[in-house]
């Protein structure tokens, strides 16, 4: 998104102070610590304005965010911090708008307000932390857990098969989806700097591990051991390559992703997928990797910008057409509005 940088007369800010003095209040060891960590350091070398800044959130470990952020900010309802952050940006077009919402918060209550402003467009960054449980609450199963997730809420194990993130924003019309991860502060980093980038609802799904109530649940992703061959980083322009030497790559065999050995002799680098994060069709098939079970051992898990296009944001076109219609019939008058042109006298 287009952001509202500091003074050039003030001294750089630095991480520290984008944080408060508050107390944080999440458990030890809980991803949110890394996450808020990484979002003060990418608002500080960005050169953000702090009072240009803007955090939003719903309910939820994560959406208490704004308390931990020394910004602007609003900790709003019940999966309705994307109607807040909407309103926001429609009043002040030059704000740095970020809204934090986790997949019980996101994908649950929030599952409608959620598809309206990825689809509008509308110019914020969009975080959604996914740790596939309801840690608030203290252990439930959330819209992202696996199937046959053992809960509190769910002794017997869950029957609804669970939300992808990404394919939900993809299929909402989004313009930037991205995945990254809390242990992967690099990444992590680096995927923040591309979505500020970004003019329009930039869109990041954050595996976020919640050691209390769902500990491990991305450690394939983040082990040493497994990264390398559960984990394809994305890069424009670059081939799907991974494995502890990277040698192994995914081609298209006739219409679906294949994993091969680049150590047989029968394939090079030369004929894996090329990733192209502007390719609608490639960015859906990356969201589905894992969504066929038979599958899951064999294809990697995509991070990075699986998409990224340029479409116009909702709140340039809504005030195009003020514009015009200030230039056609002048300015409005309320009273006459809200009569309406058609009244009559009993």
């Amino acid at each position: 998104m287009t952001t509202q940088t500091a003074s050039t007369n003030q001294e750089p800010l630095k991480a520290k102070d984008f944080a408060t003095d508050q107390d944080v209040r999440w458990c030890p060891g809980c991803g949110d610590y890394s996450i808020l960590k990484q979002v003060q350091t990418v608002m500080a070398e960005i050169g953000l304005d702090k009072d240009n800044t803007a955090v939003i959130s719903g309910i939820g470990c994560s959406s208490r965010f704004p308390y931990y952020m020394d910004t602007y900010g609003m900790h709003s309802i019940h999966g309705r911090a994307p109607a807040f952050a909407s309103g926001l940006r429609m009043a002040n077009r030059d704000l740095s708008i970020w809204l934090v919402t986790g997949d019980g918060d996101g994908f649950s209550i929030g599952g409608n307000h959620m598809l309206h402003i990825l689809r509008r467009n509308v110019n914020i960054n969009l975080l959604l932390f996914n740790n596939q449980i309801y840690g608030l609450t203290k252990g439930q199963y959330s819209p992202t857990s696996e199937l046959n997730k053992r809960t509190k809420s769910t002794p017997m194990g869950s029957i609804d098969r669970p939300v992808n993130p990404c394919a939900f924003a993809i299929g909402s019309n989004a313009t930037f989806i991205a995945r990254a991860m809390d242990r992967d502060t690099k990444h992590l980093k680096t995927i923040l700097h591309r979505a500020d980038q970004h003019h329009g609802t930039s869109f990041t799904e954050i595996y976020q591990n919640c050691n209390i109530f769902n500990d491990g649940a991305f450690f394939a992703f983040t082990d040493k051991a497994t990264k390398p061959l559960t984990t394809v980083f994305l890069e424009h322009g670059q081939p799907l390559v991974f494995g502890t030497e990277r040698n192994k790559g995914v081609v298209f065999n006739g219409m679906r992703p294949k994993v091969v050995d680049l150590g047989s002799g029968e394939y090079s680098e030369n004929d894996l997928w090329i990733h192209d994060e502007t390719d609608i069709f490639k960015a859906t098939m990356l969201t589905r990797f894992f969504d066929d079970p038979s599958e899951e051992s064999a294809l990697p898990r995509p991070f990075g910008v699986l998409y990224a296009v340029d479409e116009p944001c909702y709140e340039d076109m809504m005030f195009e057409q003020l514009d015009q219609a200030i230039e056609e019939k002048g300015d409005g008058d309320l009273d006459d509005l809200i009569a309406g042109p058609r009244t009559w006298v009993i």
